[in-house]
């Protein structure tokens, strides 16, 4: 705050524009007005205002007693609601032998315009006014100017000791700058960090984006900038924990960690039978699609927040959740369409080292690899202001889901009175059970399978027969005939059939009559989920 002898320095500077000299004690307009103009700094001189009451006009001292009241009145002008943004400012009663003085200080505003009653007041010389449009957008330009997003702060208390400058010289700048730019760079390395907005010449350290890139670690000046990796072994946060990885240190090392990771312990492969002599390769999740998501998490997230991105895999999706929702000029109303940066310089390198393109176009890329491999559209969560988050669901997931409903829709309406109980009641479970229920199920049940006792069974001919069995019961001659290509003779009955039978994969219609000519073969719910086995394998 101002000193005694300074203020009647600036009570004697009569030319002097900064200052407000008024003998009145209840003229809140006024002094709002002049709070406000000071605010604004019209001129950008950066010079602070005053605010004198107790003062005339010519710099003369009026005799004023300044009691409580009067000094709780101008202070709550600050936080009154009046003026916004709120001002920066502070109160000081000074006293003199010729009476007291109450000094208002106010710092001009990093982010105008400043309203009071929602109009916009500028100094004008020696006096004050409303702001015209011009003026008013010309504050605003100013704003948009000082506006720093989070990463350009210098990170206090740090210093180029915190820093991988190896990682910076060696990787970061031959990908932002060409050959020979770099040997004519002679500048040294605070100034080099400083012109890639890395590093604060003013306070001396390096800044956020430095300690994000480069730091040797990160979480010690930002606790929550990691990634953490955890698979469950179900649907929900409930089941067990198959799986856990914390990638932490800096993103020059993390980002690679990641690419690789995605490859080798999220995408899995297996064929899937598309005819009798045909197979295709599935894959769970297109390896494109998660990476673009993972490294939008790490490109968009708010590093100011402890909690860290969260890459939770289940066994039917994957979610991807970063602190920060939609940022700057994107809205849940347009997005994908419109994109906006939080972390500008984060941004930029993750576009020079190849991890992201910036051209807008990754979100309707995703949803594109996604439908090409089967999976579901992506979920995005837009309309949190604290969290953006994603879920991508497992193709072969859907693909298991869908045999479901197959087995489910077209064995019901075929099922008749002749079906024994155990199959009708394992229908209706069908129906009524949820997906996540049918997932654990079949996760238990599998592990049957691996069992020798079954190993003869795992050939496309058990795969065609138990697949025929799902579009309703067939008689013998409709599975060796049509379905095998076979003739109806009893080797290939006892060779093809029954063993099906004696592992309880399939059962006859009519139970009291085995040699009934109008006996026909239904699919029963072990069989069920040996089909979903089968469709896992490589089929013989």
């Amino acid at each position: 705050m101002i000193t005694k002898d300074e203020i009647l320095t600036l009570l004697n500077d009569i030319e002097n524009y900064h200052i407000e000299r008024t003998v009145s004690t209840d003229k809140m307009d006024k002094f709002c007005q002049a709070i406000c103009a000071f605010s604004n700094d019209m001129p950008n001189s950066g010079k602070k205002g005053y605010l004198i009451i107790g003062a005339t006009d010519d710099g003369v001292i009026s005799g004023l007693k300044v009691d409580d009241r009067l000094y709780k009145t101008i202070t709550g002008i600050r936080s009154d609601g009046n003026i916004q943004p709120f001002p920066i400012m502070s109160v000081e009663k000074l006293s003199y032998d010729s009476g007291d003085l109450l000094v208002v200080e106010v710092t001009p505003h990093k982010y105008p315009p400043i309203k009071y009653k929602g109009r916009t007041w500028i100094r004008i010389g020696p006096r004050k006014d409303i702001a015209s449009d011009m003026e008013e957008r010309a504050l605003m330009e100013r704003r948009r100017a000082n506006i720093l997003s989070f990463e350009t702060y210098p990170c206090i208390d740090s210093t180029l000791d915190d820093l991988r400058l190896d990682l910076f010289k060696n990787t970061y700048l031959p990908a932002i700058m060409d050959e020979d730019a770099l040997i004519d760079d002679k500048r040294d390395i605070k100034q080099q960090l400083s012109a890639l907005r890395l590093y604060s010449i003013a306070e001396d350290c390096p800044t956020y984006a430095a300690i994000l890139l480069f730091g040797k670690n990160p979480e010690y000046y930002l606790p929550g900038a990691y990634v953490q990796y955890v698979r469950f072994d179900g649907n929900d946060n409930a089941a067990d924990i198959v799986n856990e990885h914390k990638f932490a240190g800096c993103l020059i090392e993390i980002l690679p960690k990641l690419d690789t990771f995605i490859e080798t312990a999220i995408v899995e492969k297996r064929p899937k039978p598309i005819t009798a002599l045909r197979e295709r390769t599935i894959y769970n999740y297109p390896i494109w699609a998660i990476r673009e998501l993972l490294m939008n998490a790490v490109m968009h997230r708010d590093y100011q927040s402890n909690t860290p991105i969260k890459f939770y895999q289940y066994a039917d999706r994957i979610e991807i959740d970063n602190a920060g929702g939609l940022y700057g000029n994107a809205k849940p109303e347009n997005f994908p369409n419109v994109n906006d940066y939080r972390n500008p310089i984060v941004a930029e390198a993750m576009k020079s080292l190849g991890y992201v393109n910036r051209y807008n176009r990754g979100v309707a890329r995703v949803q594109k690899e996604l439908r090409d491999n089967g999976n579901q559209k992506a979920v995005f969560s837009v309309d949190n202001i604290t969290v953006f988050g994603v879920k991508v669901n497992d193709a072969a997931f859907v693909a298991d889901n869908q045999l479901r409903i197959n087995f489910t829709n077209q064995v019901t309406n075929q099922v008749t009175n002749q079906v024994d109980f155990e199959l009708g009641q394992a229908i209706i479970s069908y129906k009524q059970a949820e997906l996540a229920e049918y997932e654990a199920k079949y996760s238990k049940v599998a592990v049957r399978f691996d069992n020798s006792d079954f190993d003869s069974l795992k050939t496309e001919k058990s795969y065609k027969i138990l697949n025929a069995l799902l579009q309703g019961p067939k008689s013998k001659k409709e599975l060796l005939i049509n379905t095998l290509e076979l003739t109806s003779q009893i080797y290939n009955y006892q060779r093809y059939i029954e063993p099906l039978m004696a592992r309880k994969l399939i059962i006859q219609t009519i139970k009291d009559r085995p040699r009934s000519p109008k006996q026909k073969y239904a699919i029963t719910s072990l069989g069920y989920y040996f089909l979903m086995y089968l469709t896992r394998l490589p089929i013989k």
